[in-house]
C-alpha cells in the first residue's frame, strides 16, 4: 500500500508542476496535495470553475486560510489520477 501511495504522489507532483500555473511541494503527509495556482481568481472561483468545467472536484485553498491553493486527493486508483490531471491542465490551458 505504501508502495501504490508513493507511487500516486510522485505522479501527481510531477504532473501538477509540469502544468503552466501550478506549483506543489512534495506531499509529506496524508494523500493530499495542496496546489499553488497564479491565476487572478479567488481559488472559491478556480475550483467551481474546475468543478463545472472538467468535472474535477478539488477543495479551495481558502477553507483552509490559504487563498491561491486548492487541495486535492489521489487517494484513488492511478488510472482516475491520469485522467484527472489531463483535466485540470487542459483546464489550466484554458484560462
Amino acid at each position: 500500500m505504501l508502495r501504490a501511495f508513493t507511487e500516486r504522489r510522485n505522479y501527481i507532483h510531477k504532473r501538477l508542476n509540469a502544468i503552466k500555473g501550478l506549483s506543489l511541494p512534495a506531499p509529506e503527509g496524508a494523500f493530499y496535495a495542496f496546489v499553488k495556482f497564479s491565476y487572478t481568481m479567488p481559488s472559491q472561483e478556480f475550483c467551481m470553475k474546475l468543478l463545472t468545467d472538467a468535472l474535477v472536484a478539488t477543495v479551495p485553498g481558502s477553507a483552509f486560510g490559504a487563498e491561491g491553493y486548492f487541495r486535492i486527493s489521489y487517494a484513488t486508483s492511478m488510472d482516475v489520477i491520469k485522467e484527472g490531471c489531463d483535466r485540470i491542465e487542459k483546464f489550466c490551458q484554458s484560462l
